[in-house]
Order: C-alpha cells, then structure tokens, then sequence
C-alpha cells in the first residue's frame, strides 16, 4: 500500500525534494575571488556542507561551495577584516 507524498512514511523524501528546491532557488552562487581567497565561515557550515553539498556563506558574503585547501591561498581581506573586528 502507497502512502501519499509528505506524509512521514514517505522515508523523508519529501524533506530531501524540499531542500532541493530550496539550492535550486540558491544556485546563483557568486563567481569572482572564491577562486583566489581562502574565507572564514563557521565550521559547523563547513562539516554541512561537506556531508550535504550545501554551499556556504563567508563572512564577507561570498557563497560557494568549498572543495579546495584553503591552506594554498591567501585569507580574504574583507573575511579577515570582520573576524578581527568580531574579536575585539
């Protein structure tokens, strides 16, 4: 017997389509110095988006979904810029 779509029988899949749609709407991740800066974003986000593929949002603003070592580029003016300020 079928239960209809949503309901909590469904495995989650409902869940899993809704938070589709909701990167679908997202997908207008910003291109530019992603590519040429490391950027500080919370690690909680990192570890999320390492297990989900969600993208992530820096403290400058930048949102893109990581893959790269940070550890080879150099730290985004603008991210450290905030972050000092956030510790002061």
């Amino acid at each position: 017997m079928s239960t209809p779509a949503g309901t909590p029988d469904d495995g989650g899949l409902a869940l899993l389509d809704q938070e589709l749609e909701e990167l679908i709407r997202e997908e207008n991740i910003e291109p530019g110095d992603h590519e040429r800066f490391s950027h500080y974003v919370k690690k909680d986000k990192i570890l999320e988006s390492a297990l989900t593929g969600k993208p992530v949002r820096a403290l400058c603003g930048k949102k893109w979904t990581p893959g790269r070592d940070p550890e080879k580029f150099p730290v985004c003016p603008t991210c450290k810029e905030i972050y000092e300020g956030l510790r002061t």
